[in-house]
C-alpha cells in the first residue's frame, strides 16, 4: 500500500506476452498490491473455468489481489449481430468471473473511437439510437449483476456515449443500481475540461466509484490532441483527488494504466517492467 491506498497496475504492453506467474511475480517484486487482469490473460471464451480458477489461485498464491477484470465491449455499433455478440460476452464474464471469486468488471459504452473508420455519434448515427443501445445493454447487465452480485464499473472515455462525468451519469443514474458505478479514471476527466477531480470524486461518493485507474492526460478529447504522458506530468490534480478519496472513505483498488506509448517503446526498450517500475516510484511522492 502507498500512504494507505490499494495501488494495482494493467499488464499490458510486454506484459501480455508473458505468463500468469511471471507477470505476479513482477507486480509483487516492485510493491503492488494487485493486479487488473485484461482479456489477454483472463478470458472465459478462450479459457475453462478451472483455467480462471487457476489465474485466480496463482494470483492469490503471490499475494496479490484481483482487482477487476477489463471486458469492455463495444455497444454503439451499425452491426446488430455484433452487438448481440458483445452484450452475450459480457453476460458470460459476469457469470464466469462471479463463480471463480472476482467482483468488478471493467465495461465502457462505445463507440470505440481507436477503430479504423470510427462510428461518429452525431454524423454516423444519432445520439438517441446510441443512448437506446446503451440502455438495453445495460438493463441486461444490471440484471445479470444484481443476480450473480458483480460490481460494473464504467470508464467514461473520449469519444465514446460516456465520455465524461455528465455523460457516465446519465446512464449510472438512470438505473440507480447499487451494482452499476464508475471506474473513476481522472485522465479522461481532464480531458473533457473537467478539472476539479476532487469535485468528480465527491459527486460520484464511495458507493457509486468501483474502482480507480491512475494515468494522467494533456490535451482535450480529439484524436491526435492528448497524450496520457507519465504520472505526474500530466493536468491531474494528485493532492486533491487523494484528498477527496479521503473524504468519501473509499477504501478499493486503484490501478495504473500506462499508455505513454511512445516513451515505453523509445526510451524504456519496451519493457513492461520498466513502466511499472517507473509509475509505482512516481506514486509513492504523488498519493499523498
Amino acid at each position: 500500500m502507498i500512504n494507505g491506498f490499494k495501488v494495482g497496475y494493467m499488464p499490458t504492453l510486454s506484459y501480455s506476452s508473458m505468463d500468469v506467474d511471471s507477470v505476479c511475480k513482477s507486480l509483487k517484486a516492485l510493491g503492488y498490491d494487485s493486479v487488473e487482469w485484461t482479456l489477454t490473460h483472463f478470458n472465459p471464451r478462450a479459457m475453462s473455468r478451472s483455467e480462471l480458477e487457476n489465474v485466480v489461485k496463482i494470483t492469490h498464491d503471490n499475494g496479490l489481489e484481483i482487482s477487476e477484470i477489463v471486458v469492455q465491449q463495444d455497444l454503439v455499433l451499425m452491426d446488430e449481430d455484433a452487438i448481440k455478440n458483445n452484450i452475450e460476452f459480457v453476460k458470460l464474464c459476469i457469470r464466469e468471473f462471479s463463480a471463480v471469486g472476482v467482483n468488478t468488471i471493467n465495461l465502457f459504452t462505445g463507440p470505440i473511437p481507436w477503430l479504423p473508420n470510427p462510428l461518429v455519434i452525431g454524423k454516423h448515427i444519432s445520439e438517441g439510437k446510441a443512448w437506446d443501445m446503451v440502455f438495453k445493454a445495460y438493463d441486461i447487465f444490471v440484471s445479470e449483476a444484481e443476480k450473480y452480485g458483480m460490481n460494473l464499473a464504467v470508464e467514461n472515455v473520449w469519444g465514446m456515449l460516456c465520455h465524461d462525468f455528465y455523460t457516465a451519469r446519465v446512464l449510472i443514474d438512470k438505473f440507480n443500481s447499487p451494482r452499476l458505478g464508475v471506474n473513476f479514471d481522472p485522465s479522461h476527466d481532464v480531458l473533457a475540461g473537467n478539472l476539479d477531480v476532487g469535485w468528480l470524486i465527491r459527486q460520484w461518493g464511495k458507493d457509486r466509484i468501483k474502482h480507480v485507474h491512475l494515468k494522467d492526460a494533456v490535451g482535450i478529447q480529439i484524436d491526435g490532441k492528448f497524450i496520457f504522458p507519465l504520472l505526474g506530468e500530466g493536468n491531474v490534480d494528485w493532492t486533491a483527488m487523494c484528498q477527496a478519496l479521503r473524504e468519501i472513505g473509499y477504501d478499493g483498488f486503484m490501478s495504473v494504466e500506462f499508455e505513454s506509448f511512445k516513451y515505453v517503446a523509445t526510451i524504456l526498450d519496451g519493457d513492461a517492467e520498466k513502466a511499472a517500475r517507473l509509475s509505482i516510484e512516481n506514486l509513492r511522492k504523488l498519493l499523498v
